[in-house]
């Protein structure tokens, strides 16, 4: 985790130039740049980022990894191995949790495809007028969150108010995703949060997304609607990020619409 910490400060140190060269292809969100711009009228989020596939490995495109520091592609490779365990011991117990057999999710989470956001949120004098990222909720199963620095900027929301995830040294902060919100038919919650900005601090996350296969159908298990409705709609996964990925982030509406 400090190594993977260490590089991505390096990395964001680099000129623009440098880091633009792991720029975003057209139309393809892995690399470095922006995510969810939809249209040419909005109103951007106040942030760098670089998104990479780190598994399964196959469809890692290396070229995109950055090649500066040194060290950076040694690092990623290894901290994405590590929480690829910490996530499936998450999966196995949350499974228990529901009253299904852990093969169920172990089927779904099929060598657990995996990707990384890289945020950098640089500091702004009028923080207020920005969001570093909009309100959303992940289109993951599990997403575990590394915050590089000790500044505040991550927020849940609960009831209508924002509250503020405080960083603690060594910790990973686990988000319940969009796809074990569907898969639990609502007992587990995927959760709402965003990210502010420091008026005078940079600001730097790492944030591993684990979803289902790319092929698999996600809905309610069977196990769990038995003896009552489903409540959301089933669909391809595949189907589900292309929606997911079409739109500006907005809060929870992808998965109010998704309900039945």
């Amino acid at each position: 985790m400090e190594k993977m910490k260490a590089d991505i400060v390096e990395f964001f140190k680099l000129p623009l130039e440098e880091k633009k060269a792991f720029a975003q292809l057209p139309n393809n969100l892995e690399g470095y740049g922006q995510a969810f711009v939809v249209s040419d009228d909005q109103k951007l989020d106040w942030a760098d980022m670089m998104y990479l596939i780190t598994r399964p490995l196959q469809s890692r495109n290396i070229d995109l990894w950055p090649s500066q520091p040194l060290t950076f592609r040694d690092s990623l490779s290894c901290y994405s191995m590590k929480l690829k365990s910490v996530a499936g011991t998450l999966l196995e117990v949350m499974a228990k949790n529901l009253g299904v057999a852990p093969e169920e999710f172990s089927t779904i989470f099929q060598d657990q495809p995996q990707g990384v956001r890289i945020n950098y949120y640089p500091p702004c004098p009028r923080a207020d007028e920005v969001l570093g990222l909009s309100p959303h909720t992940d289109g993951s199963g599990l997403t575990l969150l590394l915050q590089v620095n000790d500044v505040e900027g991550l927020q849940i929301r609960k009831g209508g108010n924002w509250f503020p995830v405080k960083p603690l040294p060594g910790a990973l902060v686990a988000n319940i995703g969009d796809i074990i919100e569907i898969l639990s038919n609502g007992i587990y919650k995927s959760v709402e949060h965003r990210a502010i900005i420091n008026a005078t601090e940079e600001r730097l996350s790492i944030s591993t997304f684990h979803g289902p296969r790319e092929y698999s159908m996600v809905g309610p298990l069977a196990e769990i609607v038995k003896g009552c409705k489903p409540k959301y709609v089933s669909m391809s996964y595949e189907e589900f990020m292309k929606t997911y990925f079409s739109a500006k982030l907005e809060g929870r509406s992808l998965m109010e619409n998704l309900k039945l």
